[in-house]
This record gives C-alpha cells, structure tokens and sequence, in this order.
C-alpha cells in the first residue's frame, strides 16, 4: 500500500522529471565530444584509418552490454543507484581514455571506450525513468522531455573539443587527452544531480506501490523475451524502438563520407549532423505530448511516415546538398517520433515488475541493431551508393508498418 497520495505522487513525479532532465544535460556535456576525439585517437594508437569507426562501435557495444546489468541494479537498488554507477563506469572509461594517451596504448583504449558506452545506457535507462511512478496519467511528455534534456549536450558538447584540448595541454597533458577532463567532470556532475536530487528513488517507490520485494536473481534475457511473449503490444514497442535506431544509425553513420565525396566541407558535413542532431531531440517534446493526445501507436506511423520521406529524399536527392540536408533532419524527426512514442508505449504496456525486465533489454537490442545498422552500411554504401543505402533502409520501416497492423489485436 502506497504512502503516497495522488497529489504527492503527481508533485515526486515533476520533481524526478525535472531532476532527469538535468542530470541528462549535464551527462551528455562529456559523452558529445566522447565518439570523435575517441575515433581520431584510435586512428593514431593503432596506427591505421581502418580502425576509426571503432570508438562508436565500442562504445555501442559497451552500452548494450551495460544496459541489462544496469535495469537489475536499478529494479534492486533504484534508479540513483543504478545511474550513478553507470556514471561511475564512464568516469572510468574517461580517465582510461587518458591513460592509453600516456602508455599510447590501443588495447587500453578499446577497454576504456566499453566502459564509456555506460554512459549512453544511463542516458537511456533515464528515459525510463521519468515513467516509473504510477500517477495514472500518460507519460509520454515526461518521458520526452527528459529525452529532449539531451539536446544540450548532445549539440554542444562537440565544440567542447578545442578547449579541452588547450586545458589538457595547458596541464601538460598528452594530445586528444584534455576533452577526457570535460567528460570526467560532466559525469560526476550528473551523478551527484542523479544521487541527491532522486530522493526518494521513484523505482523504490513505484516498487512499494506494486507490492513487489527486490530480489537477488538477474534478469536475463530470456526473462525478458518471456515478458515479450506474453504481452505482444510490448515486444512491438521493443521492434520499434530497435529497428527506428537501426535506420536512423546505418543512415548517418555515412552520411559524412558521402558528402566528404561529393567535394562538400566539413563545415556543410558538421551542419547536416548538427540539424540532423536536433530533429533527433529538440522536438521530443511535441510528440511527447501528442503520444499523450492520440495514443503512441498512431505516432509510431507518423514516425514511420516521416521516415519514409526521410529515404526517399535522402536516396532520390543524393547528388543534392540541401536533399541530403532536409533527408537527414527528417531522419531525426522519424526517430524522434518513433522513439518517445513507443518507449512511452513500452512503459505503459507493461507493470513495474515486467517493466524492470523488458528496459534493459529494449535499451540492450536497440544499440546492438545501431551497431548493425552501422556495420553493414558501409558495405551496403560502397555497392549500391548513397541511394542504395536509404533503400536498403526502407526494410526496417516497412517490417514495423507491417506489424503496427496487429497492435490492435495485440492491445485487445
């Protein structure tokens, strides 16, 4: 039985909201400028261009395997708990970031990055978050302004890279190693928002009004695949989140060596990835508050569909600078759509028991589809062009179109 009554609950829940969201401001400050100083350093400790996609690919890999261990923790400890020690695993990652500038050691890098993805998985698990506290009422804008909360950093955090790298050398420290400073003490920023300000834990709370005793058995993923199967509506939600990152990541990941080699500047690349950056999340919050409105299921379609223009401008329009602008900031507004609504969909569908069981592993198979995505596109980019990728990218839409057409069995 809660303590709580609905005003309290209702006052706890714009309070955790607000605390997400900075705590995601601050987090993601370090982690923007992670995945860049983290290729071209890869490039110079092992001594080949060939391993410049690893920092991204590691540090997927690394949220992905953090995301699971990451949901018990919180479902045991509590949300504080668990991103802090997310947070931590990043603090660690950053400062083994420094330490393979010193020793000039790629296997000491390929370690640290790993340990950096924790940083995406608590930037993730935050979403979920916003949505533990049962206060009766839809959460699809709390969830998103907590993913909106990203933008911030996300945007400015790249251009965080030349004064960290003047501090590092100002302290005398080696080269590509000063940014490292800045993602350290944005960490520990957001940890001490996270540990101090999500009091009291809104999954410890959410767990008492259910009626449900922390246990010391690990979810696994075959745990959750069984939540998955018995609640239908779920498992769409976990494909949507999934396969929408697939295409969004496969996407962009090339879209900066296309237009590399169709003559344009880095200023015209660093300006498509920045739009493309905030169709992503500056505009969470409105589909937040239409999941709301209309029911995340018809967002998931208006995803799809901004998706589908996405392609076929982006595919059609390839030869074409601002088509491969308006493709890109299209590509992030489909995700962004897709994303918030089904996450909210996700956390709706599912009790706080079966929900602790299916975040981890929705969050875990979204950033290992990324790392597909990512992996096969340039393959796919070199064969059949640009053009070609944004239609191989359709299939993922089409799959989800496909099976939005059974949510209304699976809701009833």
């Amino acid at each position: 039985m809660s303590e709580f009554s609905q005003g309290q609950l209702e006052a706890l829940q714009k309070r955790t909201v607000k605390v997400l969201s900075i705590g995601q401001s601050l987090g993601g400050f370090g982690l923007g400028a992670t995945l860049s100083v983290g290729a071209l350093l890869a490039v110079e400790l092992s001594g080949t261009a060939a391993w410049s996609g690893a920092a991204a690919t590691l540090s997927t890999l690394g949220s992905a395997a953090a995301a699971i261990p990451l949901a018990n923790l919180a479902f045991r400890r509590g949300r504080r708990v668990a991103l802090g020690f997310g947070a931590f695993l990043a603090i660690l990652g950053a400062l083994g970031m420094i330490l393979a500038t010193y020793a000039q050691s790629f296997p000491i890098e390929i370690i640290a990055l790993l340990l950096l993805g924790s940083g995406s998985a608590v930037s993730l698990q935050a979403r979920f978050a916003a949505a533990d506290i049962p206060t009766g009422k839809p959460k699809g804008k709390d969830l998103s302004l907590v993913v909106w909360a990203t933008t911030l950093g996300a945007v400015i955090g790249p251009n965080l890279i030349a004064p960290g790298e003047s501090l590092g050398l100002w302290l005398g420290m080696p080269h590509l190693s000063g940014p490292f400073l800045f993602t350290i003490a944005a960490q520990l920023s957001s940890t001490i928002v996270f540990w101090f300000g999500l009091k009291p834990d809104p999954l410890i709370v959410a767990r008492d009004i259910a009626g449900l005793s922390p246990t010391r058995k690990n979810t696994s993923m075959k745990d959750a695949v069984a939540v998955v199967r018995a609640f239908p509506l779920a498992g769409y939600a976990v494909l949507t989140i999934a396969l929408s990152h697939m295409v969004m990541v496969s996407v962009m990941s090339m879209t900066p060596a296309h237009l590399s080699a169709e003559g344009h500047s880095l200023a015209e690349v660093g300006f498509t990835i920045s739009l493309h950056i905030a169709g992503m999340y500056a505009l969470a919050p409105i589909f937040g508050l239409l999941t709301d409105k209309f029911g995340a299921v018809r967002i998931i379609v208006i995803g799809q569909a901004i998706s589908l223009a996405s392609l076929a401008v982006s595919g059609f329009m390839q030869s074409n600078f601002y088509g491969v602008l308006v493709g890109l900031f299209l590509l992030g507004l489909g995700w962004s759509a897709s994303t918030v609504a089904a996450s909210a969909l996700l956390s709706e569908t599912l009790g706080t028991g079966e929900r602790s069981k299916v975040q981890g592993f929705s969050d875990s198979l979204m950033n290992l589809s990324g790392a597909f995505g990512g992996a096969v596109a340039g393959s796919i980019l070199t064969l059949f062009t640009f053009g070609g990728l944004n239609a191989a990218a359709l299939i993922p839409v089409v799959f989800i179109t496909l099976a939005t057409s059974y949510s209304r069995r699976w809701r009833g």
